[in-house]
């Protein structure tokens, strides 16, 4: 294993006959803000729970911060703050009482206990509510809450799974950026999971993932100049007959994606009007723009990115 904060080597996870992780590797080294990006099922929460020793790897290996976390979990688990998808807070106690008692958990007490416990709350802005039950407070201010409580023992790396879901734009917007200054003032380690887009483009680097491999890594401006140029998009009564005569025509390599087609072409507004001067009467719509994380995933994948929260999440 090298000096890196993370390192996973060759990962591999199965239930029963599914295949959850299949040889996942890749190093977050410290200081990243370092994102797992990938639709519902693509294998985000399994490697979380990895990294967070809440199941064994079915093979391969991790380090967190030089420790094993098949060998000595127990050591992980120091270096880690873990922010999971669904709150862990207690809604019928306050906001420090949540605090006191999860810092029980880490062996704190006492004055050190409760001076730490001030600390983060201030750091999350959230002090002025110290005394009000979580169940008062918006989805926003209680993720702050998990925050500060995750990072209650000072860890070096804090974990987070879906940290925004349910959240709305704006409060999703605060917390990422919240994440960046911690990052900034603390030298924190960042690794979360993500389905949104606007989150991934903040991350240094982003690993995508799909159907259980690691597709991609890299930072999003790395990622999107993958994709060759502009992508173009049409809507047709028949998108495989259309996608056809524009390869024909244009010598292009069009994909018919989700009942539209999709063309990779730089100088995009010149193409549309050539394409639409071509076959008038066969394109309902056409969009076209520089590419998205969305675009690379489909690039890469050519699947669409669905984002059902109604799928099971592996």
């Amino acid at each position: 294993m090298s000096k890196a904060m993370i390192e996973v080597e060759h990962l591999r996870h199965v239930y029963g006959e599914r295949v959850a992780l299949d040889d996942v590797s890749f190093a977050v080294q410290r200081g990243e803000v370092f994102g797992l990006l990938g639709p519902n099922g693509g294998g985000k929460t399994t490697l979380f729970k990895i990294l967070a020793t809440l199941m064994r790897p079915t093979g391969g290996e991790a380090a967190i911060a030089g420790d094993s976390i098949t060998r000595d979990p127990g050591a992980v688990r120091r270096h880690l703050g873990v922010v999971f998808q669904h709150p862990s807070l207690d809604g019928k106690l306050t906001v420090v009482e949540n605090l006191m008692c999860h810092g029980h958990l880490y062996g704190l007490n006492g004055s050190d206990l409760r001076r730490r416990c001030e600390e983060m709350l201030q750091r999350v802005r959230v002090a002025d509510r110290k005394s009000d039950f979580v169940e008062t407070l918006s989805g926003g201010l209680q993720r702050r809450v998990e925050l500060a409580k995750a990072l209650l023992h000072e860890p070096p790396i804090l974990l987070l799974d879906e940290p925004s879901t349910g959240l709305d734009p704006g409060a999703r917007r605060d917390f990422v950026q919240y994440l960046h200054e911690l990052r900034e003032r603390d030298g924190v380690t960042i690794v979360l999971t993500t389905h949104y887009m606007d989150e991934a483009e903040r991350c240094d680097r982003v690993a995508i993932l799909h159907e259980g491999q690691l597709a991609s890594i890299g930072a999003p401006l790395e990622l999107k100049n993958h994709v060759g140029g502009d992508v173009v998009v049409l809507q047709s009564y028949n998108p495989e007959a259309l996608r056809q005569r524009i390869d024909e025509k244009f010598g292009t390599a069009a994909v018919v994606v989700d009942g539209t087609v999709r063309i990779e072409r730089p100088r995009g507004h010149e193409f549309v009007r050539d394409v639409v001067e071509a076959f008038p009467g066969d394109i309902n719509f056409v969009t076209y723009g520089k590419p998205t994380l969305e675009d690379v995933f489909i690039h890469l994948t050519g699947h669409q990115f669905w984002t059902d929260e109604s799928a099971p999440s592996t």
